[in-house]
């Protein structure tokens, strides 16, 4: 008996060790080692967090995070390395650097980032770049045909992608939160938009990416998830998570997606925190899916949706997440730094820079707001 007990100690130890390894390998980004990760974080810095408030752009940060990840395309999709910084030093170092009248010392304007592109990547890049035809993601190619031959699973062989997480407690013992939602141009834009995965490093936040990791549409679709956290002090750490699309319902099938939004509306009304329901009883729902973790995710074992709906001549996304008790080390983590940025990337606050969501309505042509 002591000895079973004892065994299944040491077992219970080895698998708490693992998950803890996991969620610490999940630092930085797939195509990076960590070696790579201080030097890009500078550059990323140089952007973005480094400028004062009022002279950021999010764009820029998605144009510094396409520099980063096209110069690891053009190397053939290895992991970018300490000895990568030097090409990088090169290209941007000067202006990096060098105290002047276009940016403040350490940082890099716009123009300042397309000038080092030119030199890292060619003299095609910013053209490229400003393509919607030659640009997928997050990377900027030389032509369409180089884009059309891009297989984005090279991405997926360097994650660590594990089994899938879904919440598993019962229902009472789970968080279940339900996002403010925020008002787009319009329904039909918004499915426009997600049905290319490929784009939605283009609706990237300040505080968060999504890659898609295969090719296709949203069925079956699994992301890579790059989160910047503690952005407040200028000095973002990343970690990455990956998410898989298990549910796909939309009004070509209304009967299955009525179920979906009652089951996840009694959900939140039976364990919720006084949590408003995700389409309120005047609401007409459109599309919905859920996007479920994998081991080592940063939420633990997790499932967001998001739903849009339209409601009194609007069109509306939301998210709503469900998740079990964290394990202390993530709980820590969470605690510590990432649940104010998650509640920003979903749009729980005013700051449109900080939410993907409010970020889909810009680039759909909604407010700046």
């Amino acid at each position: 008996m002591l000895g079973a007990a004892f065994g299944a100690g040491a077992l219970f130890g080895r698998l708490t060790a693992s998950a803890q390894l996991r969620f610490a390998r999940m630092a930085g980004s797939s195509i990076a080692g960590p070696d790579a990760a201080g030097w890009i974080t500078d550059f990323l810095n140089a952007a973005y967090y480094r400028r004062p408030p009022e002279g950021r752009e999010v764009d820029d940060l998605r144009l510094a995070f396409a520099i980063v990840t096209t110069r690891w395309h053009r190397l053939g999709h290895r992991r970018l390395r300490l000895p990568d910084v030097a090409p990088f030093h090169v290209a941007f170092g000067r202006e990096r650097f060098a105290e002047g009248q276009q940016s403040k010392r350490g940082t890099l304007d716009r123009e300042q980032l397309l000038e080092g592109a030119e030199r890292l990547l060619g003299p095609w890049f910013p053209e490229a770049y400003a393509d919607a035809d030659r640009r997928g993601w997050g990377i900027a190619f030389e032509t369409g045909e180089e884009r059309t031959a891009y297989d984005p699973e090279v991405r997926l062989r360097l994650a660590r992608l594990g089994d899938p997480t879904p919440p598993v407690a019962p229902g009472r013992e789970q968080t279940w939160h339900t996002y403010p939602a925020v008002e787009v141009p319009s329904a039909d834009g918004v499915i426009g938009a997600l049905s290319r995965p490929e784009t939605w490093p283009d609706y990237a936040s300040a505080l968060g990416r999504f890659t898609a990791l295969r090719p296709g549409g949203l069925a079956g679709q699994t992301f890579e998830i790059e989160v910047a956290a503690g952005t407040e002090s200028g000095r973002p750490v990343f970690t990455r998570g990956y998410v898989t699309i298990t549910t796909l319902v939309s009004r070509e099938d209304p009967d299955a997606l009525r179920v979906y939004i009652d089951e996840l509306n009694d959900g939140l009304a039976r364990f919720g925190r006084d949590e408003p329901p995700a389409v309120g009883p005047g609401a007409d729902p459109v599309l919905a899916f859920d996007l479920t973790t994998h081991e080592g995710h940063f939420m633990g074992k997790s499932k967001n949706r998001l739903v849009l709906f339209e409601e009194d001549g609007r069109a509306l996304v939301r998210a709503a997440g469900t998740w079990d008790p964290m394990p202390w080390h993530v709980d820590q983590a969470y605690r510590r730094a990432g649940r104010d940025a998650q509640h920003a990337f979903w749009g729980q606050t005013a700051d449109a820079e900080e939410s993907m969501l409010h970020q889909i309505a810009i680039a759909l042509g909604g407010p700046d707001t």
